[in-house]
């Protein structure tokens, strides 16, 4: 069972509503809404979800109204037409899809994967015209920076952004980076190795990757976190790390770096709520950022699971907080995550903690395993869950009009110094 089905069960309180992931309750029925009822909001919302108390900037992409024919469409009629579309382009497009994705729209994707795969997906789909991205929008912006000039990158529903990476901006980010040099200076040790090397997560804009490329910085995936503050810290003296915390600081605390050399810096307190012997001290800044599918966890949540599940094998991603990461049998990105599930011996039980369309689709993957998530409500990514097969069937009947709709476009003195930034993230191998 899709996790849209439970949600629609689970809404109108029909029987079968907890599906392969064992949830039991949704964190607001608006889910069982369509997304373009949120698009079509005065002000900027991420809709239900996870991220549905994060505050949205006014800045974010909005979405047009989605035509009526698409909206009032049965989910049987959007297959027939997404499929017939597809068949009709044929190879002048790709869809990429992400693991978060509902299966809806995953089902029609070329290739799917995390970040980091989608990225390198990117570089090698060049046969392609258009590269429909199933995913969120900085997910587009990096792949129509790393496609070729005459690739067209498509975003089915604008709206479809990422809090955290909303959370750390290039003006804010700007002045962070200000008050460090002021504080740290700029010039080389002895070894070489500058005072502050920014490393931003791929969860950013793309503003954010061009300042990494052009203050000697890089990009980083929850895949290859580790290998890429391993090439920062050969280079830096200390490293500013945004916009997730959590990730930062249970991979660098894993590589043995102290907590007290991790200060977090609140971008709306002066000197980020700390102060300037600590930030000389520091080994990674933290940037006060998060992602609200991942903050769900808790530690009494994995309690329980052993509780009910003795010998239960729990895995979560890096982006939970440390406490709960400490307490979870291994950490690992989503494609970490799916691998791990696939090696083990038939009969396994496993408690994930990561979004729930992954969970739920690897709990149907691979039925000779007891796999739910370790949230028992079901709470997706607000911000991922906006991409519908109404979107996607409305860009690709578009494609074969001969119309590009959504476009995700980065300008040149953007994308050249974040290229730089991400060619060194896939240079550094997780």
């Amino acid at each position: 069972m899709s996790v849209t089905t439970a949600i629609q069960l689970i809404t109108r309180g029909e029987a079968g509503a907890p599906g392969a992931a064992g949830a039991t309750g949704t964190c607001t029925p608006d889910l069982a809404q369509n997304p373009w009822a949120f698009d079509a909001l005065p002000l900027p919302d991420y809709g239900p979800g996870a991220s549905m108390f994060d505050t949205a900037p006014a800045a974010t992409p909005r979405q047009g109204e989605l035509p009526e024919e698409y909206r009032t469409a049965s989910a049987e009629d959007l297959d027939r037409r997404i499929r017939v579309a597809r068949d009709t382009l044929g190879e002048s497009v790709v869809i990429l899809g992400h693991f978060y994705q509902r299966d809806e729209v995953v089902q029609y994707a070329d290739f799917v994967g995390d970040s980091y795969q989608l990225a390198r997906a990117a570089t090698e789909r060049t046969a392609a015209e258009a590269i429909i991205f199933c995913g969120v929008h900085f997910m587009a912006e990096t792949a129509d920076m790393l496609s070729t000039p005459e690739q067209a990158v498509i975003l089915p529903n604008l709206a479809a952004g990422c809090s955290m990476a909303d959370m750390a901006d290039i003006d804010s980010v700007s002045e962070c980076w200000d008050q460090l040099t002021a504080l740290l200076g700029s010039a080389p040790d002895a070894d070489g190795r500058r005072p502050v090397i920014p490393v931003t997560y791929m969860n950013s804009s793309a503003a954010l990757k061009g300042f990494c490329g052009e203050n000697g910085g890089i990009v980083c995936t929850s895949s290859n976190a580790a290998a890429v503050l391993e090439w920062a810290f050969e280079r830096g003296q200390r490293v500013l790390f945004f916009p997730d915390q959590h990730l930062g600081r249970n991979t660098a605390k894993a590589m043995g770096v102290p907590l007290e050399q991790m200060p977090l810096w609140n971008p709306r307190k002066p000197w980020g709520g700390t102060d300037e012997q600590t930030l000389r001290d520091s080994r990674v800044i933290l940037w006060h950022g998060f992602c609200s599918v991942h903050r769900r966890f808790t530690v009494a949540q994995i309690e329980k699971a052993r509780a009910d599940h003795p010998g239960v094998r729990v895995i979560v991603h890096p982006e939970c907080p440390m406490a709960v990461v400490d307490v979870a049998d291994e950490a690992g990105s989503t494609d970490y995550i799916r691998k791990a599930i696939d090696a083990a011996a038939p009969g396994s039980t496993f408690a994930v903690g990561t979004e729930i369309n992954m969970v739920n689709r690897l709990a149907a993957q691979y039925p000779q395993h007891t796999i739910f998530c370790l949230d028992p409500v079901i709470c997706p990514c607000s911000t991922m869950y906006r991409i519908h097969p109404g979107y996607l069937a409305w860009v690709l009947e578009g494609l074969v009009e001969g119309r590009v709709l959504n476009r995700i476009t980065v300008s040149d003195a953007v994308a050249e110094p974040a290229r730089v930034a991400l060619n060194r993230m896939l240079a550094v191998r997780p």
